[in-house]
């Protein structure tokens, strides 16, 4: 089963979580850069709010996301995404909060968790590393970003401890999707970095690559495969999409790649059941 599978939407590039919609249910995507209007270095496709472009710009294009995949911004939840490790939980009292606005957008959030159907979890990349988790016995959702920061501070386990304590949720039962993000052979940090990762991830041999004095290569994908594992989802349960963001430059936004302002792809999560 291929993790996810590319589709055109009226126009709109989009990637459809097949892994995850194919065994529980949920709707999940994300986006690609092509289908939107933004201009030069957002174009065209920016959904995020943040990243400098018109405002006006990008909730056009929100809007004919929302429409293509008929999921309203009404019922979309969005964090304000502070590289951090905090997980709201999340129901139908904060539909619609970041939407519009980037103020209304849940301060200080980079992960979320629902069990409530009918909202769409929303956050925004453009190389950092989008992680859909999924619970189907529960019928819960989780939705993380996850930089280098959020991949030290492991906030993808963090996601499974609020799933477990909030529904109960056996990681054992959990399934998880990591989608397109920049990918070691083109994630070069400097030894500030690597010592953070050594002394926060048991795992650390395993995903910093020696790159030249002082550099190394960062294996985000399989750091937050590795702390899923750790947190108790079985390795079957866990897909990786494989696609690095900035090698794919002409299909995905990605700030590496791009050396300086550039726009926000999405991941969008729903369940439906």
């Amino acid at each position: 089963m291929l993790p996810l599978v590319r589709e055109d939407i009226n126009g709109i590039d989009c990637w459809r979580v097949a892994f995850l919609e194919e065994q529980a249910p949920v709707r999940a995507y994300f986006s690609g850069r092509a289908g939107g209007k933004s201009r030069p270095p957002y174009d065209t496709l920016n959904l995020g709010l943040h990243a400098g472009d018109a405002a006006d710009i990008v909730l056009a294009n929100r809007q004919e996301l929302a429409a293509a995949l008929g999921l309203p911004l009404t019922g979309w939840i969005i964090g304000a995404q502070v590289h951090g490790n905090q997980v709201a939980l999340v129901g139908r009292r904060d539909a619609g909060r970041g939407a519009m606005e980037l103020t209304t957008a849940l301060p200080g959030v980079d992960a979320m968790v629902t069990g409530s159907g009918g909202l769409t979890l929303v956050a925004f990349y453009a190389d950092c590393v989008p992680l859909y988790l999924v619970d189907p016995a529960r019928g819960v959702a989780g939705l993380a970003h996850a930089g280098w920061r959020g991949t030290v501070l492991r906030v993808a386990s963090q996601v499974v401890a609020r799933m477990v304590t909030e529904f109960n949720s056996s990681p054992a039962g959990i399934l998880a999707c990591i989608g397109p993000a920049i990918g070691p052979c083109c994630y070069q940090v400097d030894e500030r970095v690597a010592a953070a990762v050594r002394q926060h991830l048991p795992w650390a041999d395993d995903v910093l690559l020696p790159d030249g004095p002082g550099h190394y290569r960062l294996d985000l994908p399989q750091s937050n495969r590795r702390d899923l594992q750790a947190a108790g989802l079985q390795p079957e349960y866990i897909a990786l999409a494989g696609i690095c963001t900035c090698c794919r430059a002409d299909t995905f936004f990605s700030y590496r790649a791009a050396g300086g302002p550039t726009g926000r792809q999405a991941a969008l999560l729903t369940i439906t059941g």
